[in-house]
């Protein structure tokens, strides 16, 4: 199925090919996560849920050829929302200091502009969408972060290092990003 991606605009009926339901599917794990965050299990299969839909959001679009400038916003927002639910609970439920939160948020915290960016700029969606590609960086930094929080739920000791290499990976992750956008 081939989209008009050089338009750059949105299209609401975009939301409903498939990598954009997969992308949404992560609204409802958001939401359930600060009430399974205390039984283990079900935390872990939030968490395992989200991933598999960040992984086969990006994978489907690409090999289909549905990426669209709607889908392209859709999957960072959708990212945002689940990763900012996960670090509220875990910090309120005791399991993360602030601190550690904010060194697990480095990528999203430094990107977040970049969301913004292309949010509100047609020509930077449609430049995107045009030249779809996965960051290994990026995909690094996603599963040292879901490392780090199925660490902390297991209460296995690898923790703090799980935290520090994810920040260090969500600072080059960051730049990564931001050259290639710049390049576009």
């Amino acid at each position: 199925m081939f989209h008009r991606v050089e338009a750059g605009h949105y299209r609401f009926r975009d939301i409903f090919l498939p990598p954009g339901l997969l992308s949404l599917a992560r609204v409802p794990l958001a939401i359930a996560f600060p009430f399974v965050v205390e039984w283990t299990p079900l935390a872990l299969a939030v968490l395992a849920l989200a991933g598999v839909t960040d992984v086969l959001d990006g994978y489907w679009a690409r090999r289909f050829g549905q990426v669209t400038p709607t889908g392209s916003a859709l999957d960072p927002i959708t990212d945002k929302l689940f990763v900012l639910t996960v670090a509220v609970t875990l910090v309120a439920s005791g399991y993360f200091s602030a601190l550690s939160v904010l060194l697990l948020s480095t990528r999203e915290l430094l990107e977040l502009p970049l969301v913004v960016w292309f949010a509100l700029s047609p020509r930077a969606r449609r430049a995107r969408a045009g030249k779809p590609s996965a960051n290994a960086l990026g995909k690094l930094a996603t599963v040292l972060q879901f490392a780090a929080v199925f660490s902390t739920l297991l209460a296995w000791p690898i923790t703090g290092m799980a935290v520090g290499a994810t920040a260090v990976v969500g600072v080059l992750a960051a730049v990564s990003y931001w050259s290639r956008a710049l390049k576009l």
